[in-house]
């Protein structure tokens, strides 16, 4: 596999850096340990400028190159941020921080970014300007968001932004990416439902939140199949339920059901947005009782742009031989923030036979480091050859 030289000899020095940082996880906008140590190296690289506190703890490196004639600039993103969830790997180097692990893989793209930020302040082997980002809280936290809310783009003055995430299950080294919608929006949603609660035994003197949740869950599930078009994909999953009472002989007087959606287009988010709280409103009303319902916008759908994924399977294949076309999937993924800034594209690479993402006993594995570094390597030197 034709990765980088100089990035395979960086191997183990990079493969030190994960292991650390999946030794110590941080949740969130809770990653001062982790920005400290990527802001402290991405210095010590010789990165022309360094930046803190981008998007609360955020942190983004410049590196330019020997010449800039035409003022191109390229961003490559890394998210930092652990789950709060407990490790079961049995690894000599498992999460020392009880109830917080490194379950996606954050570890191995921060380290990926560093070790080709590291190669690229070395060569410098590009005509503009490399902007290495690294991102807090993408698990749940819009963390992307908040970067570009704080005005990363224009800041920085980046033109094109990139990405990549492991995926287990795809052979290692494998990379897939496709162009237009990836992954989707993830959105939730809650629907408080009010009766009139009393005595299980006398039902008839009661408007029965029970009954008026077990229809709505019922209900909701056809919003996907009679009203988003069938050719296009969408979930609507109810995860949570609960009632004001635990008694066996009280019906109670409100009832709550929560959940989440996901959709690959902005016109069916707002179609399930719509007929959600339409659904709701109309099976609370069949029971006499009433209902509020709360959609709550996560992460929009993440596009890749058309030309960008070009050139991002190019510097796939420079690197890995070949580059697959990558299913549309329903996770979700904040990077799309910065896909609405900017055009660019999201790639994926095989972590081999491993466990999923966010399971346990998940883990990174280190022997796609330098083919990882490699293409956030070439993204720059292929998108702003030397002049």
């Amino acid at each position: 596999m034709p990765i980088k030289n100089r990035l395979a000899e960086m191997h183990q020095e990079i493969t030190g850096w994960r292991q650390d940082f999946h030794q110590n996880p941080e949740i969130l906008y809770e990653t001062h340990r982790t920005s400290g140590l990527v802001a402290e190296r991405l210095k010590e690289f010789g990165c022309d400028e360094v930046v803190t506190g981008i998007g609360r703890t955020g942190v983004v490196g410049v590196i330019k190159g020997k010449t800039d004639t035409k003022g191109s600039v390229i961003g490559l993103r890394a998210d930092m941020d652990a789950l709060p969830m407990q490790e079961q790997t049995g690894l000599e180097y498992a999460s020392k921080v009880d109830g917080a692990m490194h379950a996606c893989g954050h570890d191995g793209h921060t380290a990926m970014v560093l070790g080709a930020a590291k190669y690229l302040s070395e060569t410098r082997n590009f005509d503009g300007t490399a902007v290495v980002i690294f991102q807090p809280a993408e698990e749940g936290g819009k963390g992307a968001e908040a970067m570009c809310q704080d005005g990363l783009m224009d800041r920085f003055g980046i033109q094109e932004v990139y990405a990549m995430h492991n995926v287990p299950g795809l052979p290692v080294g494998q990379f897939a990416i496709r162009s237009g919608p990836l992954l989707a929006a993830a959105d939730e949603f809650e629907i408080n439902l009010e009766g009139q609660g009393g005595h299980a035994a006398e039902p008839n003197e009661t408007i029965d939140t029970t009954v008026m949740l077990s229809q709505l869950i019922v209900a909701l599930q056809t919003i996907v199949s009679r009203n988003v078009d069938p050719t296009l994909q969408a979930v609507v999953s109810v995860t949570s339920v609960e009632t004001s009472s635990n008694a066996f002989n009280v019906i109670p007087q409100s009832a709550r059901v929560g959940g989440t959606v996901r959709t690959h287009s902005n016109e069916t988010r707002d179609l399930i947005e719509k007929r959600l709280g339409e659904v709701a409103q109309s099976v609370a009303k069949t029971f006499g009782g009433s209902a509020k319902a709360t959609y709550t916008h996560g992460v929009p759908v993440t596009i890749n742009a058309e030309e960008q994924t070009g050139y991002a399977a190019q510097a796939a294949i420079s690197v890995g031989g070949s580059c697959g076309e990558a299913p549309m999937v329903m996770g979700g993924e904040d990077f799309s923030f910065m896909l609405e800034e900017r055009p660019g594209a999201f790639i994926v690479l095989g972590n081999g036979d491993s466990a999923g993402l966010h399971h346990p006993e998940y883990n990174f594995n280190d022997e796609i480091i330098p083919i990882g570094c490699s293409w956030f390597a070439e993204m720059v030197e292929r998108r702003m050859p030397a002049a």
